[in-house]
């Protein structure tokens, strides 16, 4: 058994702060923020939680796929922000569609976490145990960042993308991750539900830390290995592939890699320029964005992939 995606959503909420609105209090302009990175906005939560936005985003699923909340047998939310750490977000945004048929769990991959979620209900669908499963991932990245860094703040916003998985006669497509804990480093952010949490925040722990550098020169050499490696495992060039659905980190990443796979950039969607990065929602969202105005067709073949904090990469093939 396969999963296929039957159903797509997301949700940005409606607050939206520009490279103009950040120029007001940090030393930075549109013109730096857009050449560097891509960014020309990002959306930020006022009212909205993560869990609020997931819910959004998964009911946008549930009608795309034309499927009742009580169909559902799994629930996965990815998030590295929750608002909520017991109960799980899943089990709040079940609380909030009404799916009660539904077993719920978190998972945190990050950047990558959107990626590993479709692998984690891909493997359990062709398992057996269920048929069909909701993955989200969810962000509400500008609770975690220093307002003042502009190195990080620029960059990050918040939202949430969610796609339907049902269960059909197919064979599983070869999936490639990998991790490196030991250079973790380059992206951290501390917990604030430790003992010690007064120094950690007086610190800057408690937010968001990046080497920018660092991250970018480990993005755009792991992630065409990524995608090379897997294309290998299925026996297919990068030509046969219809698109390449990223990470939305930095317009320049995504330049980078489809300069080293040798490709088209046209095949490398981006809406980087309206949301930011906003972590394991960014694959969710954008891959919404192309359902919903009709960009993708029955049968092409897609690479998403997906690279962040861990470190961790991968990439997986899907057939629309």
């Amino acid at each position: 058994m396969i999963g296929r995606i039957c159903g797509t959503g997301s949700y940005a909420p409606p607050k939206r702060l520009t490279n103009d609105d950040l120029a007001r209090f940090i030393d930075t302009s549109d013109e730096w923020i857009q050449e560097r990175t891509g960014v020309v906005t990002r959306h930020v939560i006022e009212e909205d939680t993560t869990v609020t936005m997931a819910a959004k985003a998964a009911k946008s699923a549930l009608e795309d796929a034309g499927m009742d909340p009580q169909e559902l047998d799994l629930i996965l939310v990815s998030t590295l922000s929750s608002n909520v750490i017991v109960p799980c977000a899943a089990c709040e945004v079940q609380k909030e569609i009404g799916a009660v048929n539904a077993t719920c769990f978190d998972l945190n991959a990050a950047c990558t976490g959107f990626l590993v979620a479709y692998n984690t209900a891909q493997a359990y669908i062709s398992s057996g145990m269920y048929q069909k499963v909701l993955i989200i991932g969810s962000e509400s990245l500008s609770t975690v960042l220093d307002w003042t860094d502009r190195g990080t703040c620029i960059l990050f916003g918040d939202g949430a993308g969610a796609a339907v998985l049902s269960s059909e006669e197919g064979i599983l497509h070869p999936m490639v991750t990998h991790s490196d804990g030991t250079k973790g480093g380059a992206l951290k952010c501390s917990s604030r539900h430790v003992k010690n949490w007064e120094a950690a925040e007086a610190a800057g722990d408690t937010h968001l830390f990046m080497d920018g550098q660092g991250v970018f020169r480990f993005a755009v050499k792991k992630e065409p290995e990524a995608i090379r490696e897997l294309l290998e495992k299925v026996d297919m060039t990068v030509d046969e592939i219809d698109y390449f659905i990223l990470h939305q980190a930095n317009k320049r990443i995504i330049e980078s890699v489809a300069k080293r796979l040798k490709c088209d950039i046209a095949k490398f969607p981006m809406n980087i320029q309206e949301y930011g990065n906003t972590s394991s929602a960014s694959i969710g969202i954008l891959l919404d964005e192309l359902n919903k105005s009709g960009v993708l067709k029955k049968g092409q073949k897609i690479i998403l992939a997906g690279f962040g904090a861990g470190l961790s990469w991968g990439a997986t093939l899907i057939e629309w």
